[in-house]
C-alpha cells in the first residue's frame, strides 16, 4: 500500500469495534473524523491518550468531529482495556475502538513501519473531512504521546480556511490574527471579504482579524 497523502480519499473499511460492526465512511457520514492508532491494548501512553480524548469529547463534538481509535487487539481485549482507561483516567470512553487483529486497517493506512517495529502499529493520526479527504497526517514514535491541543488547533484552522480566503500563521490559535492568502489581490474584493481591514507587514504578509469572530 502506498503512503497516504494529503488530499487522498481515506480508505473505507468494515471492521468490528467496541461499538459493534462499523463501515467507516458510513459511520463518518457528514462529519469530520479523527482516526488514530495504538500499538497495542494495555499500553501506558495509549491509556493516557484515550482518556484525554474522552475528556475532550465536547470539544470534538462542537467542531462536528467524530473520533475513532484503532488497536490490533480483538474487541474483548478492547472492552477490558476501556474499563481500565475509565478507572485510571477518571473518564468515560465514548467513542469506538476498532479491532484490527487481521491488520486490515493498519495495512490500508500504512500504520506498520517495519524499520520501527515489524508487528506493532505506529502512533498515526489522520484528520478526515466530510468529503472523506485526508487533511492531516501526524505520525509519532511509540514512546511519545500525542498533543491533542494541536489536533484541535489544526481542525480549527482547516475549518476556518475552508470557508475564508485566509491561512493561519505559526502558533495560531482561535481569536488570533490570520493571513490573507497571497492569491487574493483585488483591493475591492479584499475590502469586501475583510471589512475589519488588514495590516500589510510586507506585500505578501497581510494580517487581518479572524473573519468569523465578532
Amino acid at each position: 500500500m502506498a503512503t497516504l497523502r494529503l488530499g487522498d480519499t481515506a480508505p473505507d473499511f468494515e471492521q468490528d469495534s467496541t461499538e459493534g460492526r462499523i463501515r467507516f465512511h458510513q459511520w463518518l457520514g457528514d462529519s469530520w473524523g479523527v482516526l488514530f492508532s495504538h500499538p497495542a491494548d494495555f499500553t501506558p501512553v495509549c491509556t493516557t491518550e484515550l482518556g484525554l480524548t474522552a475528556k475532550l469529547g465536547e470539544q470534538f463534538k462542537k467542531r462536528n468531529v467524530k473520533v475513532i481509535a484503532l488497536s490490533v487487539d480483538p474487541v474483548d481485549s478492547h472492552q477490558k482495556w476501556v474499563r481500565d482507561i475509565n478507572e485510571t483516567q477518571a473518564c468515560t470512553v465514548n467513542f469506538p475502538i476498532i479491532a484490527d487483529a487481521d491488520r486490515k486497517v493498519a495495512e490500508l493506512y500504512d500504520m506498520i513501519h517495519p524499520n520501527a517495529n515489524a508487528t506493532l502499529t505506529v502512533r498515526s493520526l489522520f484528520v478526515i473531512d466530510p468529503n472523506k479527504k485526508i487533511r492531516l497526517v501526524i505520525t509519532y514514535p511509540a514512546s511519545t504521546g500525542r498533543n491533542f491541543d494541536e489536533v484541535l488547533r489544526v481542525i480549527d484552522s482547516l475549518q476556518l480556511t475552508d470557508h475564508h480566503s485566509v491561512a493561519t500563521p505559526g502558533n495560531w490559535k482561535q481569536g488570533d490574527d490570520v493571513v490573507i492568502v497571497p492569491s487574493l489581490q483585488d483591493p475591492e474584493l479584499i475590502k469586501q471579504k475583510f471589512p475589519k481591514g488588514y495590516k500589510a507587514v510586507t506585500p505578501y504578509l497581510r494580517l487581518t482579524p479572524q473573519p468569523d469572530r465578532k
